[in-house]
């Protein structure tokens, strides 16, 4: 059997699509299994929470107590995909929790396979969190996102070397769209009969691509 997937998407830096990122990764994940758990580790708001409030609930990592109950929820081999969406906020917090911890020695006792997705962007904070990981973090499991519409260009050169996750730009027009907070990507692929929509296409595009991250995973681990 395979292990039991974590998601962690992250940045220390804010409105870099890390909840667009957490939404598409969370409603793929219920529809292909039909469940998911996900945890909002957000200040602001929109949040996670206030898109999929079913699926989702809050946790942080302010004190031991809030951080030992997410971890007991996460490192968990119930067969069930979790997903965290970080705050920026808590980024430095969480990760040095990480390391205290040793989560990844301990997920991978307890059959469960952390992924980080790492939220690129090109200021100096980025690049450091970025440095940090990398020393920290086995390539296999950090994956960089290169998400289009906040990375114009290219990556920087030190964040393009290991494993990357592509997120497509949307049209200004299209991303107000979806940022409605009764918006379900799941939802527009059943109802939009057309196809050939650009919107249509984004939502089964980044779908084939966490299909894909799901193949990789299972292949590392078997």
């Amino acid at each position: 059997m395979s292990a039991t997937p974590l998601y962690i998407i992250c940045s220390p830096r804010p409105q870099v699509g890390k909840t667009l990122l957490a939404r598409l990764l969370t409603e793929f994940l219920l529809l292909k299994n039909g469940d998911v758990a996900a945890f909002d580790v957000n200040l602001k708001e929109p949040s996670l929470l206030d898109f999929l409030p079913k699926v989702t609930e809050t946790a942080d990592v302010i004190d031991t107590f809030g951080k030992m109950q997410l971890m007991d929820r996460v490192i968990l081999d119930d067969g069930l995909a979790k997903v965290i969406d970080l705050g920026f906020h808590a980024f430095d917090e969480f990760f040095k929790m990480t390391e205290e911890i040793g989560l990844l020695k301990e997920a991978a006792r307890r059959h469960v396979a952390p992924m980080i997705l790492f939220m690129a962007d090109t200021d100096r904070v980025s690049a450091r969190a970025h440095e940090m990981l990398r020393d920290r973090i086995p390539r296999i499991n950090l994956i960089t996102v290169d998400n289009e519409f906040i990375i114009r260009g290219e990556l920087p050169l030190a964040m393009a070397g290991g494993r990357l996750f592509r997120l497509p730009a949307l049209p200004g027009f299209l991303k107000t769209y979806i940022d409605r907070l009764n918006f379900s990507f799941t939802g527009y692929l059943r109802q939009e009969r057309d196809s050939s929509t650009e919107l249509h296409q984004w939502i089964r595009r980044n779908y084939l691509a966490f299909r894909e991250l799901e193949l990789s995973l299972i292949l590392q681990r078997s």
